[in-house]
């Protein structure tokens, strides 16, 4: 799904450490501990967006996610949510239970970091806490209202919930397809084809490429990016959006293509998908 605001917020980095250049591993773990909630800040940023799977990085990540000094007016955690997101890419199971713990959160930020970094370590473990935060929204296998509910990341949890083959849950994610936020719909109609490979689901997806919204167009070209759908590359190829989206949405069904022929050749499928790349170029 497309950045939260927040999220654009934290990545918008500027000074001598912006390249990420200017720090040592051992230079961001001091700052990760000291006094500098600036400087700790972007430390927990910079040991994810360079993957340091050092243990020293993922203990250090870990005990920030417990973090009290880093607090905005309105009650976030930015500190908290900095170090959830790093720890989603350091691929150290470790980090599983601590990020349930912050399914609890009182920030809605933290809640979503947590849910996506979860996703990204693709441990079941943490799907019982899932849907705990799933039925937030639902009375048994209803939604509870029709109004938009954006008390809960509903759309991270669901995209979770299709990576992690929560096949047990389909009637509390269904209902979801109904949702009043789109964005929900979406992630709900991604997860239900995951779970089921009912053409239909992934159908819904390939209609809403023709949607008014850019932002919604392009929300939906990572969907269908992640399922990888093949019967959507014409679509996803003539989709009002920009090249480099489109591209990347294909670049999914490639890979998907790839990874499930068993020929030492190409499929049909990934000729086809790779020839439409080569016309966005």
């Amino acid at each position: 799904m497309n950045p939260s605001p927040q999220k654009i917020e934290d990545l918008s980095l500027t000074g001598d450490n912006a390249d990420g250049e200017s720090l040592t591993v051992e230079q961001a773990l001091a700052n990760l501990e000291g006094a500098d909630l600036g400087l700790r800040f972007y430390a927990a940023w910079w040991l994810g967006r360079f993957r340091i799977c050092e243990a020293a990085a993922v203990t250090a990540l870990i005990k920030a996610l417990e973090d009290e000094a880093d607090r905005t007016p309105e009650g976030g955690y930015p500190l908290r949510r900095n170090a959830a997101r790093a720890l989603g890419k350091l691929s150290d199971r470790q980090a599983v239970l601590p990020l349930i713990g912050c399914l609890d959160c009182s920030d809605f930020y933290v809640r979503e970091a947590a849910v996506q970094s979860l996703e990204m370590l693709g441990d079941p473990l943490c799907i019982p806490a899932l849907i705990k935060l799933l039925q937030v929204g639902l009375q048994g296998e209803q939604l509870i209202s029709k109004q938009p509910d954006l008390s809960q990341p509903y759309d991270s949890i669901l995209e979770a919930l299709g990576i992690l083959r929560a096949t047990e849950f389909i009637p509390l994610i269904k209902p979801f397809l109904e949702h009043p936020i789109e964005l929900v719909q979406f992630a709900a109609a991604r997860a239900m084809y995951q779970l089921t490979e009912e053409p239909v689901y992934a159908e819904r997806l390939v209609q809403a490429l023709t949607g008014e919204k850019l932002q919604l167009r392009r929300a939906v070209l990572a969907d269908l990016g992640a399922i990888g759908y093949l019967p959507a590359a014409d679509a996803i190829a003539q989709t009002l959006a920009e090249n480099s989206l489109k591209l990347i949405s294909l670049k999914g069904l490639l890979e998907y293509q790839v990874n499930h022929t068993a020929a030492s050749t190409l499929s049909a499928g990934a000729v086809k998908v790779m020839n439409l790349m080569d016309s966005l170029l």
